[in-house]
């Protein structure tokens, strides 16, 4: 079978890996979590994981009801690294949900219209009417990581971005919208293991592309860049939460959770949504670079 851009994710792993994660990678059982500060040793179980998603569904659904019926706007931005779980987590918040109500934006690289457009503008054009729920695969803070380590921004570009980020949220907030920011964070050793999957499977090879592969070799300018982003742009108004998402299941639990608490809507049983588990989930003081 031939492998998506030569084989370039086996061969990082052979060739330009860090020792520590080659061989945390090479030694490790398929289910063994590799990050040796994450809390827990095993992933959560399949059982487990059912027991506690079944109320979350039925809560989405109460709640996806209750925007629908009460007119609320609601925005979940999800950000991470390559691999870290922002689109399986958005499939698990989203998949018994009516798609009248809740829409998934993933806007492609900037059009020169768009390019030549007040930086915000095409995400202002996605944001939710009265009644529905939007979740963006990556957002707007595309030019404070992504864009400023490939240079496909300026220094100057990004620092205009960064001035203007609170007053833009504050507005948002302010409109009545419901904001909730979520940056999903992988360990490097487990980045590259689900990017080797992907290299394999011809059902997941569409997921790579050549910035996953240049990446790789930017773990820390991405560290930087993730660093000084959550710090100039967590506020009071517009909050970071931070999910450790080694394990996707765990991830996906603490999503949902954050969302359910994070709003009132008709009909909420707060003891069906449970706790949030801080070991994994809080504001960016647990980030891990």
């Amino acid at each position: 079978m031939d492998l998506p851009f030569d084989g370039a994710i086996s061969d990082f792993l052979e060739n330009d890996a860090p020792d520590d994660v080659r061989k945390a990678i090479q030694d490790a059982d398929k289910h063994d979590m590799l990050s040796e500060s994450y809390p827990y040793d095993e992933r959560l179980s399949k059982s487990d994981y059912k027991d506690h998603m079944e109320p979350l569904q039925e809560e989405l659904v109460r709640m996806n009801a209750d925007v629908q019926k009460s007119g609320k706007r609601v925005v979940v931005l999800f950000e991470g690294r390559d691999a870290a779980g922002k689109g399986g987590t958005i499939k698990a918040m989203t998949e018994n949900l009516n798609p009248r109500v809740a829409r998934v934006v993933a806007l492609p690289k900037p059009s020169d219209v768009e390019a030549g457009q007040w930086y915000f503008q095409r995400y202002v054009e996605q944001l939710p009417t009265a009644g529905e729920m939007v979740l963006f695969d990556r957002s707007w803070y595309n030019r404070g990581v992504v864009e400023h380590v490939f240079d496909f921004c300026t220094p100057r570009q990004r620092e205009h971005f960064f001035r203007q980020l609170p007053a833009f949220e504050d507005m948002l907030v302010e409109e009545g919208i419901h904001l909730f920011k979520i940056w999903l964070n992988v360990g490097q050793a487990e980045q590259l293991r689900r990017f080797l999957k992907r290299e394999t499977d011809p059902l997941k090879q569409w997921k790579l592309s050549w910035i996953d592969v240049e990446g790789l070799k930017r773990w820390d300018a991405y560290s930087e860049a993730i660093t000084e982003t959550l710090r100039r742009s967590d506020s009071h108004v517009a909050p970071w939460t931070v999910i450790r998402s080694d394990d996707k299941s765990r991830a996906r639990i603490a999503a949902i959770q954050t969302v359910l608490h994070g709003i009132d809507y008709e009909g909420k049983r707060p003891e069906k949504i449970g706790h949030i588990d801080l070991n994994i989930c809080r504001g960016p003081d647990i980030w891990d670079a």
